[in-house]
Order: structure tokens, then sequence, then C-alpha cells
């Protein structure tokens, strides 16, 4: 396990651990954040929770991070994918289908759209499109999924 994916990994149980345990967000169950498809309901209702304050870059950042781990944690245990950095964004993608397509996903900058956009960057429904790409990828495909 490389070292991205070792802090990939951290920062998703982290985020689990933070919210799991807080009072504040009522609705999150115990074990509801399992990295299950069916967790990132929770996740999308957390940020849509959260993205009611006003809320600086430096925050959006870290939240964005953080949950955005749990997103990749989630899309990459259930589907498959390795992660790349990618230097000159600064963040890290998931990709999969290796070497014969790529499919890959911005989970950062999907949960920074959830917190400033709102419901238009559902979190589920960008999960559901890598599935649906990966699951009908062609040799030689190359698709970003916005």
């Amino acid at each position: 396990m490389n070292k991205l994916m070792k802090d990939i990994i951290h920062t998703a149980d982290s985020f689990v651990e933070n919210f799991s345990q807080n009072s504040a967000y009522p609705f999150i169950e115990k074990g509801a954040m399992n990295y299950s498809i069916e967790s990132l309901e929770v996740v999308d209702r957390l940020l849509e929770e959260i993205s009611d304050y006003e809320l600086e870059e430096d925050a959006i950042y870290n939240i964005a991070s953080m949950a955005g781990c749990y997103v990749f944690e989630t899309a990459r245990k259930n589907y498959g994918g390795e992660y790349l950095w990618v230097k000159n964004e600064q963040q890290p993608v998931l990709v999969a289908g290796l070497p014969d397509f790529q499919v890959s996903i911005r989970a950062w900058e999907k949960v920074k759209g959830r917190l400033t956009n709102g419901r238009e960057d559902n979190i589920p429904f960008y999960i559901a499109g890598y599935k649906e790409h990966i699951e009908h990828a062609k040799k030689g495909d190359f698709i970003m999924v916005v």
C-alpha cells in the first residue's frame, strides 16, 4: 500500500470517527458510515447540513478533503480503482480500469461542489456515474466523471 492510499484511508477513517459520534448530527446512526454505497446518502445529507453555514475557504477545503476521502474509499472499496496524485491540481484522483481504460473521479472537487452548489452536486449520483462508466468502458477509453 503506497503512502497516498494510506493517507486517504486514514483521513476517511478519521472522518467516520469525527462525524459518527457527533451529537450535532443525530441523523447519523451508529454504524451508518460503513463505506457502503448507501452510506453516501448519509454523507450527502451531512454536506447539505454543513452547507447551511457560512464557510470560509479553509473550512471548505478541510471538509472537502476529509469527506472526499470517505467518498473515494467508498467508491474504491465497492468498484475498484487506484489513487494517483495530480500535482498541478494538488489533489488525488481515483482511477479504475488501468491499464485497459481509465475512469476517474475527483471526490474532493465534487464534495466542494456539494457544499457550494447544493443538490446539483449530489454525491450518490456522482458515484453511480463512476460505476456506470466502469461497467460500460471500452479498451482505450479515458473518462473523467464530473
